[in-house]
Formats: structure tokens, sequence, C-alpha cells
């Protein structure tokens, strides 16, 4: 098995899982109304009721037939929803009210009827997409000549446009689709009875719609989707039991935005669903202008593809069949569909056309010409005057160029021959030819041709050609005109699209720039929502859900823009499902906006609401592009933005269960040391206190006392830490002198190492702060203390304090081993786990993260710097206040 045949086979494998769990729809399909689509689904649906099984009628139209109307007895019905309309009372499908009821199995007739303004959706196949992502089962009734991909057959059958159409792509989402036919004779015999329309609609219905001829075709074409789909899945439950290893290549359908583009997009997605391939539609934006008709027909083709479900593509260069065929290969494209072209008869003649350089260079695709004649002729009948007929600007500006030849020539008259004469001309001609179009050149042409003729030509002032030269003078003014003006048109189209792509280029770069300085989400909303309305020209608002999930505006560009109520439910729809809302789709288009999801269903990051000038029509392909590509970018930078946090937060907890193992293991340890030395001596004391000599027994005591003011300490350390950390630590400030201070603590380590030498430097004048004396007081003790247990017993301890630059520098030096540079900084951590510093045997790994804290809630500092040599300097570093009673 080939690694395509393999994954060929998995894609259908995982497609039947997913139709087997999420398809809830059933589609009773007939040929024409009349037939008994929706009596068969109430006759179903009784059966199911039969059975036990909650059915409720959402919607049913009977259009007064009795024998429909009967099978509705005894069924659950839900009120329809009021609709005020043009001053008229309308009912309308409840969707809201069957989302609350949420029966096992929804009855919604009439799947193509479009709804009334002012509900969620324009279309009913819609409000049905939505009862099936809620998990509700739906039957429904369709007749095929309201199938988006046949539109056109229909109109050409019936002469009728259909304007409620259905797309293709949601009938293969249907778990079961239920063909009802009825032959065109028995057919036309219910109509004739009144039991389709009544008499009067009847008998105008026989003469166009029901016609025997409309109707087989009509059947015909029903028989045919159907048989389709039973091929399609067919096909996927072969390919998933390993039956048929079929490569499916995507089909291609290139258009050029004429009238045949929405035939060719229909014929694209038939050819697709008869050979289950993926399929998408083409344009290629050679740079050319196009005109506002031209670029109206191209949009809707595309839109048409997308409700199709095909995927859409502009390319960009000035060679079609070379950008076709390039897009082919990146995508596997098996097949290319296009229309009969336009090429002039000299491109034919030279092998030059798109047919022929599709022939020759990609022999290995199927090329598919589809032919229009009525198109066609349509086309011929009103062929019109080439685009590139040139401004009134551009003709003055050629007559303006003539006439200045003209002065030239009459000048040169007196010094030239005539035949040099007609350079002059010529330039001018290639002069206009550079800077308009072509049309415009040619009528420089003729000018120049004419007076040269009449003006310097012999015979003068007569249009008589008695010489060969002018002739060859008139066919190079001709030729020159021609070629320069279609370069210069090239090229002029050629820097016109490199403009628009430059800009959407530049557009996304200055976005994605501004997405990487910002720091949150909040930034990234904030600058994303700048970006839009700066790239688009609209208003652009970023709207995101708050901690009690209600959807609110966070950005908004310009600020002052505020969304409306349609605004908000467009915002909260499209956030919820993960597709666009409001203006320019289907769904919620009475909203000003058009709301773009920047996640997806499963994870929402929220949503972009761009609101353009109501005066302006749907944005063109690139502007739409360019939004949907900014959109996308918003949202990853929203979702990195997520992970980071996540991870942030991984990241804290981690430290947070860190700290918590060595505050136990700390607490396991350092409480236990000192209350095992505790209960040992008294526990010696109880039982030999009458045989132990009176020196023991004082020692005994002295070391019940030491170990317990050791764990007073302990405990007190940790309190400390606890107000630092929850920020409880109040301050008592006092003016005190910084020499007291130092007194103080080493007083109080005298206590704990009476034989430690410490030595001290300190000023003569004495240096007032304005501190917790007690808190600087501890501060310094636990750096004393850590100094202490690390020097040498014959080494002293140095303290030395001084100013500098309004602070007063406190600095406690050891000659014990030192710390490395690299773990300086992080001996002020708490249960920083090293054999140095505050590490100690007896050390809790506390009294240098609290001293950190204490001077820091002081405005001040503690560093560690390395000794004269040998041994560490811890540096305790506080502001100097200006003293008590001076000036400001």
């Amino acid at each position: 098995m080939t690694e395509s045949s393999r994954e060929a086979r998995a894609d259908a494998l995982l497609n039947t899982a997913q139709n087997e769990h999420s398809s809830r729809l059933k589609i009773f399909l007939g040929a024409a109304p009349g037939v008994g689509k929706t009596y068969a689904m109430l006759s179903a649906a009784r059966e199911l009721k039969r059975q036990g099984i909650d059915v409720v009628v959402g919607l049913v139209e009977t259009h007064g037939r009795a024998e429909t109307a009967a099978l509705l007895e005894g069924m659950e019905v839900l009120p329809r929803r009021a609709v005020r309309y043009h001053d008229r009372d309308f009912s309308e499908f409840d969707l809201d009210a069957a989302l609350a009821r949420k029966p096992a199995v929804l009855l919604v007739d009439e799947l193509a009827h479009r709804n009334l303004p002012g509900g969620r959706h324009e279309r009913r196949w819609q409000d049905i997409a939505e009862l099936i992502d809620a998990g509700i089962e739906v039957y429904t009734a369709l007749n095929v000549q309201h199938l988006e991909s046949l539109n056109d057959q229909v109109q050409r059958i019936t002469g009728i446009t259909v304007r409620e159409t259905v797309p293709d792509a949601f009938l293969d989402h249907a778990r079961d689709i239920v063909l009802i036919d009825l032959p065109p004779r028995e057919l036309i015999a219910r109509l004739k009875q009144g039991k389709v329309y009544v008499p009067e609609t009847a008998a105008a219905a026989l003469n166009a719609f029901f016609s025997p001829t409309n109707l087989a075709a009509l059947r015909e074409l029903a028989l045919g989707t159907i048989a389709d789909h039973v091929d399609s899945d067919l096909r996927e439950h072969m390919l998933a039991r390993g039956s048929a290893m079929t490569v499916r290549r995507r089909v291609l359908a290139a258009i050029d935005g004429h009238a045949q583009s929405d035939y060719l997009v229909r014929v694209a997605r038939r050819i697709a669903e008869r050979r289950g391939a993926p399929w998408s539609v083409a344009y290629v934006d050679t740079g050319a202008r196009l005109d506002p008709v031209r670029r109206e027909q191209r949009d809707a083709a595309m839109r048409l593809a997308r409700r199709l479900g095909g995927e859409t593509i502009i390319l960009r260069g000035h060679a079609i069949a070379d950008e076709l065929l390039a897009h082919a290969d990146r995508e596997g494209v098996g097949q290319i569909i296009l229309g009969r072209t336009r090429e002039r008869p000299i491109a034919r003649m030279l092998g030059r056309s798109l047919t022929q350089m599709l022939l020759r260079r990609g022999a290995h695709m199927e090329l598919t010409i589809i032919a229009t004649p009525a198109e066609r002729a349509k086309a011929r009948r009103r062929l019109k005057l080439p685009r590139d007929h040139g401004s009134r600007s551009e003709y003055v500006y050629a007559t303006l160029a003539t006439l200045v030849a003209f002065g030239l020539s009459f000048i040169a008259d007196r010094y030239l021959s005539v035949a040099n004469l007609s350079l002059i001309f010529l330039t001018a001609v290639l002069v206009v030819a550079v800077r308009t179009r072509m049309t415009v050149a040619v009528y420089t042409a003729i000018l120049c041709f004419l007076g040269y003729n009449f003006f310097f030509a012999p015979p003068r002032y007569t249009l008589e050609i008695a010489n060969f030269d002018d002739v060859l003078a008139v066919t190079l003014f001709l030729v020159a005109a021609l070629v320069c003006s279609r370069l210069a048109t090239r090229l002029a189209s050629q820097v016109e699209s490199l403009r628009a792509s430059h800009a959407q280029t530049r557009a996304l770069l200055t976005l994605g720039q501004q997405l990487s300085t910002s720091a949150d989400a909040d930034g990234i909303r904030d600058a994303g929502s700048k970006a839009l309305a700066r790239a688009l020209h609209c208003d652009a608002s970023m709207l995101a859900r708050d901690a009690d999930q209600v959807l609110r505006a966070v950005a908004s560009a310009p600020s002052e823009y505020v969304l409306t109520a349609q605004d908000m439910a467009a915002a909260d729809w499209s956030d919820r499902h993960g597709e666009q809302a409001g203006r320019f789709t289907d769904t919620l288009n009475a909203a000003p906006c058009w709301v773009l999801p920047l996640g997806s269903e499963a994870r929402p990051l929220g949503v972009a609401g761009l609101r353009f000038d109501p005066k302006e029509g749907e944005p063109d392909a690139d502007r739409r592009s360019l939004a949907l590509a900014m959109a996308q970018d918003i949202g990853q930078a929203l979702e990195r933005a997520r992970l980071s946090d996540e991870l942030e937060g991984a990241r804290v907890q981690g430290e947070t269960e860190r700290l918590r193992n060595a505050l136990l293991s700390s607490v396991s340890h350092d409480l236990r040391s000192p209350l095992a030395s505790m209960i040992g001596a008294a526990g010696t004391l109880i039982s030999y206190e009458a045989k132990l000599p009176q020196a023991e027994r004082t020692e005994l005591l002295q070391s019940i006392l030491g170990e317990g003011q050791r764990l007073d300490r302990y405990i007190q350390n940790l309190l400390d830490m606890t107000r630092l950390g929850h920020g409880t630590l109040k301050l008592s400030r006092d003016w005190t002198d910084s020499s007291e201070i130092i007194a103080a603590a080493i007083t109080r380590l005298r206590k704990l190492f009476p034989d430690l030498r410490v030595e001290t430097v300190v000023p003569h004048e004495p240096i007032l702060l304005y501190v917790h004396p007690a808190l600087i007081e501890q501060a310094l003790f636990n750096i004393l203390e850590n100094a202490a247990r690390f020097s040498p017993t014959d080494e002293a301890v140095r303290v030395t304090v001084q100013s500098r630059e309004e602070r007063l520098l406190i600095d406690v030096s050891d000659r014990g081993p030192g710390i490395p540079e690299a773990e300086r900084a992080q001996i002020f951590d708490m249960f920083y786990s090293v054999s140095r510093g505050d590490r100690a045997p007896q050390g809790t790994g506390l009294g240098l993260a609290i001293c950190r804290g204490m001077i820091g809630a002081h405005g001040g500092s503690v560093e560690a710097l390395p000794g004269d040599g040998i041994g560490t300097t811890i540096r305790i570093s506080l502001p100097l206040p200006a003293p008590p009673g001076s000036d400001p």
C-alpha cells in the first residue's frame, strides 16, 4: 500500500466516523412541487413517534392540502415567531424556541426558504445547521431546482430563475437523502385535481413550469443528484474498507470575471462531486484594470464558489498560463476547467493563446474546455469598444504634444529635409504612447500623419501621398504607437498590481511588528484594531469575553466607535461558532458590522468588528483577503499570548510547588532538630538529675535554653517571611542613629558567638535614618549571624559604615570560603540549597531572604560583593532622608 493510499484510507475512515456521529440531517428531495415530500416526511415522523421517539414539528407548510394537514393531528407543533415586515404581519420558524425545546427529531419544511429580515440567519438552511450543531436531528424537504449548482440548468430548462437556493455542500452533511418521485403524468393529474395548487394557480402552472418536458428534465436532474451522492457515499465506504484506493486529484476552475464565470463554477462543483475530489476556483490578476461590471461578476463567482463548498484563490502575475500551472503543481491539481478564451486571432495563429499554452505545457493534467454558445453569442452582440479608450485629459495631452511637434517641425523646416521632419512626429508619437493608452497613441499617430502629409510632404497642403517614403512614415507612426502603448499599458498595469500587493504586504508587516511588541492580549487587541482601521479604511473594534463570559468591546479605532445591539448579537454568534457574521454574510446580515472571528469554535479568542461606509458595497477580493489575513494574524498573536500566560502560570505553579516542598523539608528539619535536643536534655535531667554534677546539669539547661532561642528565631523568621509575602508588614518609622542599630545588632550577636571578634568602622558624625529600627536591626543581625557562622574562628567579621550619594552603605565582610559570582544573586532566594552563605548546617535558608524583604520595604537594597581576595561582603544600601526640621 502506497503512502498516498494510506492517507486516502485514513481520510475516508475519519470522514466515515465523523458522519456517523455528526450527521443528523434527513432530506426528502423532490423533482418538483406536489410530488409528496412533506407528506412523506410527516409519515416518517409519525412512525418515529409510534416508536416512542420525541418528535416535534417546527414548521410544516400544508399548502391547503387536507391529506397533509391530517398527518399533523396528534403531533406537537411549535408556535411560530411573529414578524412585522412592510406593515404586514407574517410568521416564521422560531429557532430559539426549537433550541430551547431540543427534541430528538425536529421537522422543518422548505429548506430553501429565505427568512424575513430580523432573524438570526438569512436562510433557513442556516437555521437547520445551527439545530444540527446543537445535537438535534432534523427532517426537511427540498425541490431539486433549489440546488445552487443546478440553478443555471434549471433556468435553461424552465426559463425561470430560482432565487432561493441551497449550497450543494450543505447536502454533503445529510445522513440520508430520500427521493420522492412521481411520473410527470401523475403529477400533472394531481395538479389538475387541485392537490398541488388552487385552480387559478394550477392553470398558469400547467402552461409554464409544469409542462411534461420540464418535469421530465427536472426528474432527470433529481435522479442524477441522488446518483452522485450514492456514488460519493459508496466511494467513501469502499475506501475506508480498503477496497478501493482511488487517488483524489483536485479540480481547478479558472475564471476571468466574464459572464460565464458562474457557469464554470457550477460545472466545477458537479465534476468534483462526481469524482469525489476537492475543488477550487482561481482568478489570475495580471494587473489590468477591471471595469466595475467585470469586477462584480468575478466577486460574485467567488462568493458562489464559497457557498458551494469550494476554495477561492487570487493569483498574481502577468502570464496567466504560468500562474495557473505553477498553482496546479503546488496544490496537486489533476484537472483544469476553463471556458472559451477571448484571445485575438494573431495570438491563436502564433500558438500563444491560453488554451494552446496550457495544452502544450500542462500535458500531465486533464484540461477541460467548457463551451457556452449562448453566453458567447450574447457577448458578441454586446461587443463594445476596447476598455483602454483613454480619458479626456489624455487626449488633451496628445493634442498638445502634436501641436508642439508641429511647432518644432515648422522651425526645423528651414534647416532639415522633409524626411528628417518625420522623426520629430515619430518622437511625439513615442512620447504620447509611453504615457497614455493605445487608442490615444493611435489618435496621436493619425494627427501626426495628417499634419505631416498636409503641411510638409510634397505636394504640400494636400492629403495626397505622392511618395512611398510617406507611406512608410505613417506605417511607422502606427506601429510605434501600438507597440509602445502596449508596453506602457502593461507596465502601468504591473506597477498598479505591485502597488496593491505592496500595500497588503506592508499592512501585514506593520501589523506583525506591532503585535510582536505587544506584551499582553489587551495590547494585541489595541494594536490590531488600529491596524485594521488604518489598512482597510474603516472603523474597527475588538471584542472579548470578560470574567463573567460577557462579550465586551475592549479596543476600538477610533476610540469613540460604538457597536449597536445588532453588532453585539452578530459578534456573540461569531465568537460562539467561529464563523463570520453580520454585514456581507448570510448570518445576522442586518448588523452594520462585518464580524470576523479571531479564534475557532473550540477555542474562541474574541472577534473583530469592521464597519465600512454604508454607501460602500462589499469589499473586493483583495480587501477581503487582507481583512481575513490580518484577523488570522491577530488571532495567532492572541493564541501565543494565551499560551505564554499558561506557561507562566505553569512555571509559577511549579515554583510554588518547589517552595512548598522546600518549606516542608526545612520545617521538618529545623523544627525537629532543636526539639530533639531539648527533649533529650530534658529527659536526661529527669532521669539522672540526682546523679549528675551541678556543672553538667547547668550545661543541659543552657542547651535547652539555646535550642529554645534558636527555635524562637526560626519561628520569627517564618512569621516575618509570611508578613512580607502578604504585604502586611507594617513600618513604624522613627528617627534613629545608624550607630545605635549597628551596636544593638552586634550585642545580640555576641550572645550567640561570645568568642567572635567584630571590627567596626563608622563615621565620627552621627548619620540619622528614618526607619523602623527593629526591622533594620533584625536584617543586619541576620547578615552578621550568616557571616559569623562561616568566618574562621581566628578571623574577625568587619562592619563598615559610609554615606555616598544620599545613601547609607553598611558592608559586612567575612573571611569565609566566599560565594561564586554566578550564585551571589540567588542566595537571597528562599530555601536556596547550597552549603554556602546562609546555608550553614544550622541555617534555615530564610535569613537573607527576610533581610532583602525588610530592607526593600524601606526602599533599600541588599547585594553580595566579592571579598578582599577571600570571603564575602554583603552590602546594605538605605536611602538617607533630609534631617528633621530642614527645609524640603
